[in-house]
């Protein structure tokens, strides 16, 4: 029988060292992890897996842990893998556009690392955590529109699987990404069939110039127009972002990037496409690519068919009156994707209602709801992701990648 002082020992030499008893100050979701652990490269997160895998034991990897509370509860934690000291920059090949990092790099850092060459990884999320993280949860921001999802930007990734064999997917070069990629499965499903370790990412070039152009939109009808206009037309928006605070006044914004000298007559022609009021701005507006809301609200992914901007905003109007919490609306429009907070610090019945009202409405508008930001307690009450389809292909994945439930046990759609 492995005693605690065994297993602690061998995650001790797995990590050189850096494994210790969690705290209190270490628990995911109210669940305080036995041990903490750090390891500094492929070799010892690979060493720590295969420990897990044996003896049974559940792991939760995180980088900077900006993105821990997103998603459902883990049903069982045991070891806390950090991942923060797998960050070196392994390979920049500006020439070619891409770049091979480690997962614990922060997305800040690789930005100056790149900023020299005078590229960047076409992503804003609104919040600023680790490469790694933001692979793993897909996180994006209104540079969506015309660079693509996460999962478009990653060629490559080194991975280790949940019994502690590395796995290698794709590639360093853009052209090697035909066929299955493991590293596309792995964006998005929150640590749960795999630790990246490396992943290798396409860049852009950092534009010269870039302008946005602000709009007032009296209603949720001419939000529509607005954006089928803007996704429609031939004048290329980097993004297309909708403000509209509760009982606030709505403003739509896009963004023109481009060289230097073409960037101002775009900016007119976006200025004279969005029509009265239209304004220029050589800096971004306030809210652009923030979260909606104060820290600590409760905010909703909502997802939605770029058609449907104007039954998206009915919608929330009808529950918010329902409910009666106020609800700020901000996202990105121009892809179908935005954030919804919920104003007030409702209890947790009252957010309750507000996700299954925006719920039992997601079908007019194509979309669904994911709760993203809420307290430990409420996410346990609800199911955060919600219907979705696919459910059952999904949990074959699972099965096949992780039939111990080792990696995030319950964290993702559907218990998986």
């Amino acid at each position: 029988m492995t005693t605690t002082t065994d297993l602690l020992s061998r995650l001790t030499d797995a990590t050189a060292g850096s494994a210790r008893e969690g705290t209190d100050l270490d628990a995911v979701d109210g669940l305080r992890p036995r041990w903490v652990v750090s390891p500094a490269d492929t070799e010892g997160v690979a060493a720590v897996l295969r420990t897990a895998h044996d003896e049974g034991l559940a792991v939760v990897p995180t980088g900077s842990g900006t993105k821990l509370g997103w998603g459902a509860p883990p049903q069982r934690l045991d070891i806390l893998l950090q991942l923060g000291r797998l960050d070196a920059l392994v390979d920049h090949a500006a020439g070619d556009l891409v770049a091979v990092v480690g997962a614990g790099r922060r997305l800040d850092d690789l930005q100056g690392d790149l900023s020299s060459a005078g590229q960047w990884l076409a992503v804003d999320p609104a919040r600023r955590g680790t490469v790694g993280g933001l692979v793993a949860t897909a996180d994006t921001g209104p540079t969506r529109l015309v660079h693509g999802p996460v999962r478009d930007l990653v060629i490559g990734a080194t991975v280790v699987r949940a019994d502690g064999v590395v796995a290698h997917a794709g590639g360093r070069v853009v052209k090697n990404v035909a066929g299955y990629d493991l590293s596309k499965l792995l964006t998005g499903s929150f640590g749960t069939l795999g630790v990246l370790t490396q992943v290798a990412v396409r860049l852009h070039p950092v534009p010269e110039a870039s302008r946005w152009v602000v709009v007032t939109v009296p209603s949720a009808q001419h939000a529509r127009e607005l954006v089928q206009g803007v996704v429609h037309s031939q004048l290329v928006m980097t993004g297309c972002e909708l403000e509209r605070p509760a009982g606030g006044v709505a403003q739509l914004a896009v963004r023109i990037d481009g060289i230097a000298a073409a960037v101002p007559a775009r900016a007119d022609a976006a200025v004279e496409m969005l029509g009265g009021g239209a304004e220029q701005l050589a800096q971004a507006p306030s809210w652009w690519g923030c979260d909606p809301g104060e820290d600590g609200d409760v905010r909703l992914k909502v997802t939605h068919e770029i058609a449907s901007v104007d039954r998206l905003l009915a919608a929330v109007d009808d529950v918010s009156q329902q409910t009666g919490v106020p609800l700020d609306v901000r996202g990105s429009v121009g892809v179908g994707t935005v954030s919804v907070a919920l104003r007030g610090r409702p209890d947790e019945a009252a957010v309750v209602a507000v996700v299954d009202g925006l719920r039992r409405r997601s079908p007019e508008v194509g979309g669904t709801v994911v709760v993203r930001d809420a307290d430990p307690a409420t996410r346990r009450r609800l199911d955060v992701w919600g219907p979705v389809g696919g459910l059952d292909l999904m949990r074959r994945v699972k099965d096949r990648l992780d039939p111990g439930r080792v990696l995030a046990p319950g964290r993702f759609v559907g218990g998986i």
